[in-house]
């Protein structure tokens, strides 16, 4: 899976979704974040040999929100991408922000 594919399949679950940031506005939420987080590559005889990008998708909302967290965790799994999930508020923004982290293999 590209990082592409992955756009295309967040856009599916029907809430605003971009990739680092939205220009300004940014929508109402809940909507979607992901970006390139770092790589973790597997390396033998000196190279790197398979492509590994971790990702992370956040997802905003106003209040805790149990039915968007499920849309998107359920999106993931169908996509077969396992993930690892942190929630925090954002007492700045106002915002719940839950972080899914995944990896795209070979995209």
């Amino acid at each position: 899976m590209t990082q592409v594919d992955l756009y295309a399949a967040l856009k599916t679950i029907g809430l605003p979704v971009a990739y680092g940031e939205f220009n300004s506005p940014a929508p109402a939420p809940p909507f979607i974040t992901y970006q390139f987080a770092y790589s973790g590559d597997l390396m033998a005889d000196n190279h790197n040999y398979l492509d590994i990008s971790n990702y992370q998708v956040e997802l905003y909302t106003t209040k805790k929100d149990p039915a968007a967290e499920k849309l998107l965790q359920d999106k993931l799994k169908e996509l077969r991408l396992p993930y690892s999930k942190t929630g925090t508020y954002l007492e700045s923004e106002k915002l719940w922000q839950i972080i899914f982290e995944i990896q795209l293999i070979g995209g």
